[in-house]
This record gives C-alpha cells, structure tokens and sequence, in this order.
C-alpha cells in the first residue's frame, strides 16, 4: 500500500535585517512569506525545498542544542548537570515563597511588540515570526519569560485579591549569531514579584540571586551592577536632554547607534562602538534627572543592600536591553565568559501589567540564562552532579533475570536508584558494565542465589567485603553500607 502526502506551512521569513513591522488594520504583523512543503509516498521521501536522502544525517539546526548524557565537544553541560540546577532553583525558590507558573512557548506576537518594544532588537531583528495556517494571526517564539508570565496574570487575574511572587523556567528563542554561551535556543530562569511597590522588594530580589550565586559556589566570581532609571516623566526630560547632546556626535556612530538615537536613545549609552565610548562616558546622566521619590527610593535601595553585605557597583550607563524597565534595574556580570559578561538582570517594571491590559500593579523581577550561567558554574562553581546508580544489578543462569527484577523492585521501592542488566552476558562482562556504571553497589544472582533466596553484593570502592544476604537483610545491609 502507498500513502501520499502533500502538506504545506506557510512561514514569515524578516526580508531584511531590520524586519518591516507593518501593521494591518487587524493588528497582524506583514512580512515576506515564502512557502515550505513536502511531497511524501512511501517508502520515498521528497523535500520541495531541500532534497534530502532517507540515508543522509540531519542535523540540529543552528544554535540549538542537544543535551546528552555525556559531554559534547562544543557543549560541555551534561543532562544531569542540568537536572542538579533544576532541582537546586526548586529549592531556591521555595525557600523565598515563589510559585511556579508555565505558559507555552508561542505567543501572539503583538504580546512582545506591546512589551518589549517594536523598535528594540529582540522584535526588529531577533523573533522568530509567522503566520498561523490561515494567516488571520501573527504568531511568534518567545524571545523572553517576562511577557508571557503577565498575560497570563492580567488573563486570569491572578492579581485580584492579592501580590503574587512567581518564577518560571524554559526555552526561549531568538535568532542571534550563536557563540558561546549564546543560542537560538536558549533557556532561562525568572523570578516575578507582582504588586509589590517599596524598595525592600528590590534589595530582597537581588539579595535573592545572591543567594543561588552562593548555591552554586560562585557568589566571588560575580558582580552586581546597579542604576535607578527613574520615573517616566523623568526620563522624558532626561530623553530629550540626551538627544540633544548625542545629536552632536553623530559622525562618530554606527548604524545601530544611529537608529537607537532615533528610537531608545538609552540605549546608545549601553554601545560597543569603541568610537563613541568617551561621547557616552560624557553624556547627561538620568541620575541628575531623578526627582525626590525616586532619589529615596534608590538611596533606600543602597541603605539596604548595605546592610545586608550585599556589594555592588553604580553604572550611570546600565539601561538593559528592553523597554519596559523603570525605576531600580541590576545586573550580575563577570569576566569568566568573555565578551558574554552578564549573566543575570533585571528591575522594576511598573507600568507593563497596564500594558498589557491589566490594572496598573508595581513589579520587579529578574532573569537569567542557563546556559551562560551553567557555564561559569561548571568552570568554576560548585555544584555537582551525580548520575550513577546506587546498585547495578547482574544476573547468571536460568530465571535469575526474573528475580534479579524482583529485587530491583524491591530496592527502588526503599529510595535506591538501581540500573538492572540487560542481555545475556557473560557474568565477568556485566561486572565490567557494573563498574563502567558507577554503581557503589553491584547485586548479583546467579544459580546458588536463585536456588537459596539470597544476593550477593559487592561494594565497588571496597569499604565491605563481598556478602552473600538473604532477600529479607537486602534492604537493611545495603542501608548499613550506604550510610557508614
């Protein structure tokens, strides 16, 4: 029987490096579309657009990552690497009061336009865009966490009756030039606290990151960066002061410069143009712009970071990259990474939950990417990673593989992790597998054991002798040897 398939997705590509962020009268966002399909009858595949043989490898796509078991030439964290962190940010969170929240990946890409800025980066050159099946809807990955945590807040109104602190955790996208501790695919964790208005949040947010750091074992090899950016207000005075002075250097910019000028002039002070390094060191500082409030809110910030032994450095220039930060705004940096020196930021952002159509609620929150991050840790930190099992277990002769299944069942249900042979190998090649594993343990049954119901254990680093137990004592002898 021959099946033939024939469907087509209709995906948005930017026509230029800058892509064109027309807007319809129905919100969605245009751009040049080019069709992508695939002719298929069994057993022959055909791809219209890349032909690509049933035998031929195909690869990841570009600046995504797998994670393995074992390390890769290119990509050194490991999957149980990972899962340590996991499990360490679970417990981190926790102990702050932190609800978890999950929302998908795609989003409506108006979500980001609104938030993040359509002149910014991330949405004019970063997104990954398209169009829905029939084309009524511009959908986009999410290039980042916060977004997506406020929709769904303002959408089920999770605010209505009280604050909420949240974090989340998950792959984000943008289709930057992947280098080290730099991807397509990237992951990050975020930490949310909604509602909540006075500079105690803010010193509890950032002494909050400081405490993963000290988790991790890298707390020394981080700084913290600090600026307040004031209120809106503020910062239109501090705006048109700045263009103004920026306007008279003009020759000294890039192309980039010369559109941020135009669009987030903040965001020129934060250029790696070295020409204009000395322009932005000499430039109006938004600090001199800031009002009473805003001052004491910032000066009550340093009192408390203060007295909390938190160091850190003020950076007039510190602005981050999006749109919607206000007031207190932080990053932790290094000079272990190289040209990828921050690895956590973060601020206020007041005035997004109305935004984004909700009632006007004060928040602040931070986010930080895995992988830089897991990085340093790896070089540097602490955190360990153990993937071995506590007991291998090996099996000779007829019915053995049964019973050695049964004990297996009998050790998991006591909390030990057991890796159980498969195959019909000689005895002398599992006990090779078994110490490969990393088992503390090795449990063996062959036919006196089967015949006798009992095991024999082996402890692989040598602290007890090889024991032969009954099925009653495998339990506690086991217990006995783990925990002396």
């Amino acid at each position: 029987m021959r099946f033939f398939m024939r469907p087509y997705f209709t995906v948005n590509f930017p026509q230029n490096a800058v892509f064109q962020t027309a807007f319809s009268s129905a919100g969605r966002l245009k751009h040049g579309k080019r069709k992508i399909g695939y002719n298929r009858s069994f057993p022959k595949f055909q791809a219209l657009n890349n032909d690509i043989e049933m035998a031929q490898k195909i690869q990841s796509v570009k600046g995504m990552n797998d994670l393995l078991p074992v390390e890769q030439k290119d990509f050194k964290l490991t999957a149980a690497f990972w899962q340590a962190f996991e499990d360490t940010v679970g417990r981190w969170t926790r102990a702050y009061g932190y609800q978890q929240i999950r929302t998908p990946i795609l989003e409506q890409t108006g979500l980001f336009v609104r938030s993040i800025g359509e002149e910014t980066d991330v949405v004019g050159k970063e997104m990954y865009t398209f169009s829905d099946s029939n084309e009524s809807l511009s959908l986009s990955l999410r290039p980042e966490g916060t977004a997506s945590c406020l929709r769904a807040v303002v959408e089920h109104n999770l605010l209505y009756n009280s604050p909420q602190k949240l974090w989340y955790m998950g792959p984000m996208f943008r289709r930057e030039r992947p280098q080290k501790g730099r991807y397509r695919q990237f992951h990050q964790v975020g930490v949310e606290a909604l509602g909540f208005e006075g500079p105690d949040v803010d010193a509890e947010i950032i002494a909050m990151s400081a405490d993963l750091w000290d988790k991790l074992g890298i707390r020394d090899y981080l700084t913290l960066e600090i600026n307040s950016l004031g209120n809106r207000e503020e910062r239109a005075a501090h705006r048109h002061a700045l263009v103004d002075y920026l306007g008279r250097h003009q020759d000294k910019m890039d192309e980039d410069d010369k559109r941020r000028l135009k669009t987030n002039p903040l965001r020129v002070l934060d250029t790696k143009n070295p020409a204009l390094q000395e322009v932005c060191n000499s430039a109006p500082r938004l600090i001199n712009y800031l009002g009473d409030a805003s001052r004491a809110h910032y000066a009550r910030l340093k009192a408390m970071l203060d007295g909390l032994g938190i160091r850190y450095i003020e950076n007039p220039r510190l602005v981050r990259g999006l749109d919607y930060y206000n007031q207190t705004v932080f990053e932790w940096t290094t000079d272990k990474l190289g040209a990828q020196a921050t690895v956590c930021g973060g601020g206020r952002y007041d005035g997004l939950i109305e935004e984004l159509g909700g009632k006007p609620a004060p928040s602040i929150g931070f986010a930080m990417g895995i992988e830089r991050l897991l990085l340093l840790v790896h070089e540097y930190g602490s955190l360990r990673a153990d993937a071995a099992p506590d007991v291998y277990a090996v099996h000779q002769g007829e019915g053995a593989d049964l019973q050695v299944m049964k004990y297996a069942r009998l050790l998991r249900d006591a909390g030990f992790n057991v890796l159980q042979h498969s195959g019909s190998q000689s005895l002398k090649a599992q006990m090779k597998k078994a110490d490969g594993s990393g088992a503390r343990f090795t449990l063996i049954v062959a036919q006196d054991e089967l015949s006798s119901s009992s095991a024999t254990l082996k402890d692989m680093q040598g602290r007890h002798s090889q024991q032969t137990v009954a099925a009653a004592d495998l339990i506690n002898t086991l217990q006995q040897w783990k925990n002396a």
